[in-house]
């Protein structure tokens, strides 16, 4: 049985980083696209960064671009997002997801499995 467990969320200041982990098992991270999103309260559920098989081209929301990297550690089986410059709008609950097709790219409903979230707190 697949399972994705995400940590390292936390409450930080503005311009602060942090770097979040999900560590998968029951599958194997370099053999699935893996992605995070995010939520903040009363709003969808939104993407913020993709890394596929190879690990090649890692696709990026424009509102993290620069500021976010996503990154995988295949001895690990452990995908990583590293949040730096952050802000108060990125306060959310963060979810790392796993998709077994490889086409769900920025569709969250087309992804496969979830983890459970952390949260991450951006103060001003």
């Amino acid at each position: 049985q697949v399972q994705l467990v995400e940590s390292g969320g936390g409450l930080v200041q503005a311009g602060d980083s942090l770097r979040l982990s999900c560590t998968a098992s029951g599958l194997t991270v370099n053999t699935y696209p893996m992605a995070w999103f995010r939520q903040s309260p009363g709003k969808e559920r939104e993407f913020v960064a993709r890394i596929g098989w190879s690990g090649a081209s890692p696709s990026y929301a424009d509102s993290v671009k620069g500021r976010f990297t996503i990154s995988r550690d295949n001895a690990k089986n452990t995908v990583y997002l590293r949040m730096n410059s952050l802000k108060p709008e990125d306060t959310a609950v963060y979810y790392c997801a796993a998709d077994r097709s490889g086409y769900a790219f920025r569709d969250s409903q087309k992804y496969d499995y979830w983890g459970q979230g952390t949260q991450v707190t951006v103060s001003s």
